[in-house]
């Protein structure tokens, strides 16, 4: 969740109430489940760290003073590898997800070079595993958990094969709106 806020605030300084609607919005019906508190807690922790500052401003009549929350040069550093980054050991699709349109709302990264990126770690993966699944001296049932891992690696490949649908079509819808 803290490399999701921060990339979030890559685009521009916002509140934590505009921080959680933005993440809300991306994850759909899945934000729905989203603890309201989260995001705060994250500021602190990223601001504790270093990664954000924040600054008080006035609230109106009827509501409380906010706090408008930045980015930290080490805090662009960390979205920057964030974003580089193609680990996919316990794949977390909403945090990928998430990557993919912070890159985008923030111009950080091309959405697409981001699948591709991830896309040819999977492979690698899938390679290695279907390697060691083709080896004869494997138990049989310690071969039940590598079948497993060849499927649940073909599954993400084909997630991954819709990501990169989408976000073309959606590259390609924004060209043609601009004048």
């Amino acid at each position: 969740m803290q490399d999701v806020v921060l990339a979030m605030l890559a685009k521009e300084p916002a509140y934590g109430y505009e921080l959680r609607s933005r993440i809300r919005a991306a994850l759909g019906p899945l934000g729905e489940a989203m603890n309201a508190g989260q995001v705060y807690v994250t500021l602190a922790r990223l601001a504790k760290a270093g990664l954000v500052t924040s600054q008080r401003t006035e609230g109106l009549p009827d509501r409380p003073d906010r706090r408008v929350y930045a980015l930290t040069p080490a805090g662009q550093q960390r979205v920057a590898a964030w974003l580089t980054e193609v680990s996919w050991p316990k794949p977390d699709l909403g945090e990928f997800h998430l990557k993919l349109v912070a890159a985008a709302a923030g111009r950080l990264a091309d959405p697409v070079a981001l699948v591709d990126a991830q896309r040819r770690e999977l492979l690698r993966r899938l390679r290695e595993a279907q390697r060691a699944a083709l080896d004869r001296s494997v138990d049989p049932v310690a071969g039940l958990l590598l079948e497993g891992v060849v499927l649940r690696l073909r599954a993400d490949l084909e997630w991954l094969e819709a990501c990169e649908r989408a976000w073309t079509e959606r590259g390609r819808i924004q060209r043609k709106a601009k004048p």
